[in-house]
């Protein structure tokens, strides 16, 4: 044990920590302006090119976006997508090296109704990124988010998919060079705001209301903003959706999404492409950038940003799933710096196999819409399980507790059963045999929940009514429900696969 009295006679070294170069690691010449990570020190002039380079490269390694294709991309005025609009911008300007090949446009959903703001804050946010969409040159759309309820059911269904083949990209970048190699780009309105009832968005709160949990809300929210996206480019014409997910956004995503029983989903959740909507192919060329390399990009070269409040804005770390998750993943990021990309490289690896896909089958086939598709996230289905599953043994769980709960009224009950206001806030008709009408809504969400997958079936089951939802989901939920009859009456008259071989 160390002692009061006790002499050290060795000399201490001191040993100081490394510290980052004071030149840049590329040219060797220029001081560095930017610590990317431990012992990669950029110049403000290879800072550039490093960030720019790494953008193209990711859509040159793919070829996904083909030359002259109508790529619309997804700007909500953060950091992230503010960045991705600067580096398309400076792709398609005349002083560029190797220019951009495809014809963009820029969408923004306004989701201020949702999180209460007031016509006046929101109409200020427009106005400030409306600056930012007209000085890019490209058209724009400002879309509320009100518009989600008047949506078609034709969102909901997977469109035959409209992208060409990897093999044909030379082809298409020779005949797009022979033809015109300048791209054309067109300026359009945005929407008005001032058309926005408040009827309107007072329906739409009543929507994410009806979640009881935040989780949950982030989740359906998060979902009609999706389905409004890929509504407006195929209404527009374009076939590429374009998000800004960055590098630190996808890791939490992947935590997250396996916390909320989406591991079935992940690679289409967080992977560069996802082809779920068939015509409207998702592409995030943002995944190979952290928050810290775009904050740089972003102050070294004046790229504006607009702050706008979500949900979770000024909630706890402990408010929500998400919430959690960031939390988790960014503290951890602090003192180990290969935390996000520690995450970011499993993400890269996970595929998705089916047991009923046929070997010959490509994976990026979107599912059947009115099959095997989720009805809400329009993801394949992996809610069906065997007898003896896990997943089983729940739901078998779930149904007896709802049993037992309206079969077994108390005595109290049984003698005030004759005739009885219903207790469900939804109704207020009478029940001669003492059961709530309840018990109606409770069949409603299990057979509304035969049509998502497990994710999806957590967050309707903390809705307080599946009424609530949107019109077109409750047709297409309809829609299905009638074509998964039609087909149980007629299924002793199909043919099977196997019998069209034997044949043969």
């Amino acid at each position: 044990m160390c002692q009061v009295d006790e002499e050290y006679h060795d000399h201490i070294t001191r040993h100081d920590a490394p510290r980052a170069s004071t030149s840049c690691v590329k040219c060797k010449e220029a001081c560095a302006a930017v610590v990317v990570r431990v012992g990669d020190a950029y110049c403000r002039i290879c800072f550039k090119e490093f960030f720019t380079h790494k953008f193209r490269a990711m859509l040159g390694k793919t070829r996904l976006v083909f030359p002259g294709e109508k790529v619309l991309l997804a700007v909500s005025g953060g950091p992230s997508s503010s960045s991705m609009l600067a580096l398309v911008q400076e792709g398609l300007s005349q002083k560029a090296h190797k220019k951009l090949r495809f014809t963009p446009g820029i969408v923004y959903i306004d989701e201020g109704g949702a999180v209460g703001l007031s016509m006046e804050e929101r109409q200020k946010t427009v106005t400030l990124l409306q600056t930012v969409f007209k000085d890019t040159g490209f058209p724009f759309y400002i879309v509320p988010l009100e518009q989600v309820l008047d949506l078609p059911t034709s969102v909901l269904v997977a469109m035959p998919p409209s992208h060409r083949p990897s093999d044909t990209y030379k082809a298409a970048v020779h005949h797009f060079l022979q033809s015109d190699s300048s791209v054309c780009v067109t300026s359009a309105e945005q929407e008005n705001m001032a058309s926005v009832e408040t009827s309107h968005t007072l329906a739409l709160q009543r929507v994410l209301s009806s979640a009881q949990t935040l989780t949950a809300r982030d989740e359906l929210l998060s979902t009609l903003r999706q389905h409004l996206l890929v509504h407006k480019a195929r209404t527009e014409g374009y076939s590429k959706l374009m998000m800004g997910d960055s590098c630190t956004r996808l890791a939490v995503k992947l935590l997250t999404s396996i916390s909320l029983g989406r591991g079935a989903q992940v690679a289409q959740d967080t992977g560069f492409s996802d082809s779920r909507y068939g015509d409207i192919i998702t592409v995030r060329p943002m995944r190979d950038y952290t928050a810290k390399e775009i904050a740089f990009y972003n102050h070294l070269f004046n790229v504006s940003s607009v702050a706008t409040p979500t949900l979770d804005t000024k909630a706890g770390d402990k408010a929500s799933i998400q919430r959690l998750t960031e939390s988790f993943v960014t503290k951890l990021q602090v003192n180990f710096p290969s935390t996000v990309s520690t995450i970011y490289r499993t993400s890269e690896k996970l595929q998705t196999t089916h047991r009923n896909t046929p070997p010959n089958q490509n994976r990026d086939t979107p599912p059947d819409q009115h099959g095997d598709a989720c009805l809400l996230c329009m993801c394949t289905m992996d809610a069906s399980a065997e007898k003896a599953s896990a997943f089983q043994a729940t739901l078998i769980s779930e149904e007896l507790s709802v049993l037992k709960l309206h079969d077994a009224p108390t005595p109290n009950q049984q003698r005030s059963a004759s005739v009885a206001p219903c207790s469900s806030s939804d109704c207020g008709r009478e029940t001669n045999d003492g059961r709530c009408c309840s018990s109606d809504q409770d069949a409603a969400v299990t057979d509304f929940r035969a049509l998502l997958c497990y994710s999806c079936q957590r967050t309707v089951k903390e809705m307080s009514s599946v009424k609530s939802l949107p019109l077109y989901i409750q047709s297409e939920a309809q829609l299905r429900h009638r074509r998964i009859q039609m087909k149980e009456q007629i299924h002793d008259f199909l043919l099977e696969d196997d019998d069209d071989d034997d044949d043969d």
